[in-house]
């Protein structure tokens, strides 16, 4: 198992696999590198060298009481590529990871480090709502997230997956057990405490400077049906932010569109990348 140990003692489990040019994958709350399964493979097969981490608190690293916040999330990230000496690389994020790779690309993205970046169904500009961003998702739905966690985190992490995150709660839509199953054995492996933090983190961070810094060419991709991170308050504006930016949107997938319709986004991914 690969493990790097950061400037303050969190071990942070990483996959490192293949050769060629490196494409690092960031995941999403509360789940793992493993959430990226049918990406890793798909590109592993295209002879590129795939990483993944698990962030801290999260998957297979330490689960940590405090840092669970972008900036040191991103910092990580930094610490880690040095550590493996990686230069030229396409980061992509999902959901809590798209805010992830927004704030490294945007701070530690020079020096050759950073070819491309992806943000599929991901958080910026930001999440909650307020007067300055009215579309956005109301505080009270993140206050009902965490007391749902805190009160039984194994049960909330049951039905994430099973109604909103995946749209199987439309109707005609067939829930996948083993997908639920999955995404439920990510979220209970990681610590309670760095996932509360986390809601915080996706919800009210401001990646709206982030984004405008980003000089590098970023491939925005949505689906319309997101009902965990809606459109109207991430992507259709986060495009509008990038100074180089592509957006696509996928009519009716869902938030997990990575997992129910690999077929979709990875020949898409994959003509970015070679682009």
């Amino acid at each position: 198992m690969s493990t790097f140990t950061v400037k303050d003692g969190t071990t942070i489990f990483y996959k490192d696999w293949g050769q060629g040019q490196p494409l690092v994958f960031h995941h999403g709350w509360p789940l793992s590198a493993d959430d990226w399964d049918n990406q890793l493979m798909f590109f592993l097969d295209k002879g590129y060298r795939v990483i993944a981490h698990d962030r801290r608190g999260h998957g297979r690293s330490t689960q940590t009481m405090d840092g669970n916040d972008m900036d040191t999330y991103a910092a990580d990230v930094a610490a880690l590529m040095d550590h493996l000496g990686i230069k030229d690389a396409i980061h992509i994020g999902h959901s809590t990871g798209g805010g992830e790779v927004a704030r490294y690309v945007a701070r530690y993205g020079g020096g050759g480090r950073v070819a491309k970046a992806v943000l599929i169904g991901a958080v910026p500009p930001i999440m909650v709502k307020s007067d300055k961003n009215p579309a956005g998702t109301p505080l009270e739905v993140f206050d009902g997230f965490r007391a749902a966690l805190a009160a039984n985190r194994a049960q909330f992490y049951r039905e994430v997956p099973s109604g909103p995150f995946y749209g199987f709660n439309r109707p005609g839509a067939k829930p996948i057990e083993g997908v639920i199953g999955n995404w439920w054995r990510q979220g209970m492996i990681g610590g309670i405490k760095a996932q509360y933090d986390c809601i915080k983190a996706f919800s009210e961070t401001d990646f709206t400077e982030d984004l405008r810094k980003i000089e590098c060419p970023v491939f925005i991709m949505h689906g319309d049906d997101d009902q965990i991170v809606p459109i109207a308050a991430a992507a259709m504006l986060s495009s509008k932010l990038v100074k180089n930016g592509t957006l696509k949107v996928y009519p009716g997938l869902p938030h997990g569109m990575c997992t129910t319709h690999p077929d979709t986004v990875n020949p898409d991914l994959l003509a970015f990348i070679r682009k």
